[in-house]
């Protein structure tokens, strides 16, 4: 019997991957650091390890307070509710969801010069242009998800893997599976167009113009697919049945597949794809600002302690070097090589209200066709 399916952007949590010892952040013990006082976390599941989180209150008497957060929107209602005076110190935001917490004043500017750890994030994350906004980092990247070609092992070979034009081969013909809307913004970037249209701002005929050359193009291709699915437990369910061979699909149902054992692998294309982060943000007017700098510091202190977040919550580590302190079925599970990462875009949301103008209509005109 297999394991419950987890939803598109699932968690890992009760897999075999199990628990490895967590690199104390010695820094912190020559560093005077019993401060005292406490700091308060809005995250999701699994994103403070439990150990981590018993260590650092062990060295440096600051108590960790942990509320768990399930939605961004939520998140954004109750923190705007508790300005100028909130209660928690640091946040859990998507780097897409970025404006929204600026332009409302809800989340303070990060003071990298504070965090002497900076440097173990992996610049594929620490210096993409979604981070900096108005010249300033906002927040720090701990973890991320990416949008990922899943294949059959016994199937589909490692180099045919490589590119998003086997999704769409005739060799794989009604053996594949895609998220449609996801789909199209995976083949502007493919196309070298920008996926997020910011580009295009100024030229909404231009945008037009690509979006129905990609809406034509998946049209055309209609014939070999054997499903546009929506949730992780379709696709997951369609390579247990060996109903697909190949699939569009986001990292977590498919890292819960190779997990349980399933010979099922994924790749960032050589195209590149798209992706999201998740940051820990210093929330504006935090009471406990110098604890919140002490505890992001000590997070980023090592690459063991990024594998750990990897394992606790199923997501790609944005730390340097995290992928050499997992077992060969995690690191297949939640790690991609340094040159597939470097194609890694992500997901941003300056001109959505313009391409989903555009997207939407598309993506029921590919249906209906």
């Amino acid at each position: 019997m297999t394991k419950p399916f987890l939803s598109r952007r699932g968690f890992l949590q009760g897999s075999a991957l199990g628990a490895a010892a967590l690199a104390s952040p010695v820094y912190l013990r020559r560093a005077h650091a019993q401060a005292g006082g406490e700091v308060n976390i809005w995250t999701y599941n699994g994103f403070i390890p439990d150990d981590f989180k018993t260590q650092f209150e062990t060295e440096t008497g600051i108590k960790v307070n942990i509320r768990l957060v399930d939605d961004q929107g939520k998140q954004f209602n109750l923190l705007a509710a508790e300005q100028p005076k909130p209660t928690v110190d640091i946040l859990t935001v998507a780097g897409h969801r970025y404006l929204q917490f600026i332009d409302s004043n809800l989340i303070a500017p990060i003071d990298t010069g504070r965090l002497t750890n900076w440097g173990n994030i992996n610049p594929v994350f620490s210096e993409s242009d979604w981070g900096t906004i108005r010249d300033q980092k906002w927040g720090a990247p701990i973890l991320s998800g990416a949008e990922v070609l899943a294949y059959n092992t016994e199937l589909v070979s490692a180099e045919e893997a490589m590119t998003w034009d086997t999704l769409f081969s005739d060799k794989y013909s009604q053996q594949t599976a895609y998220i449609l809307q996801d789909m199209m913004s995976v083949l502007m970037l493919a196309r070298g167009y920008d996926g997020n249209m910011i580009a295009y701002m100024n030229d909404e005929a231009e945008a037009a113009r690509i979006m129905n050359e990609i809406r034509d193009y998946l049209i055309a291709q209609k014939p070999k697919v054997r499903k546009y699915y929506d949730g992780g437990a379709e696709v997951q369910q369609m390579f247990i049945n060996q109903d697909i061979a190949l699939a569009h699909a986001w990292n977590g149902p498919i890292a819960t597949l190779i997990t349980d054992g399933a010979p099922i692998a994924m790749t960032i294309p050589k195209e590149g794809s798209y992706g999201f982060v998740y940051t820990l943000n210093i929330a504006q007017n935090a009471p406990n600002a110098d604890n919140a700098y002490l505890f992001l510091n000590a997070l980023l202190a090592s690459p063991e302690i990024g594998a750990n977040l990897s394992r606790s919550s199923g997501f790609i580590s944005t730390f340097k070097d995290a992928d050499k302190h997992l077992t060969d079925l995690e690191r297949k599970a939640t790690s991609f090589p340094e040159e597939q990462l470097a194609g890694l875009q992500f997901f941003r949301a300056e001109a959505n209200e313009m391409k989903y103008k555009l997207m939407d209509p598309a993506v029921e005109q590919i249906k209906a066709a």
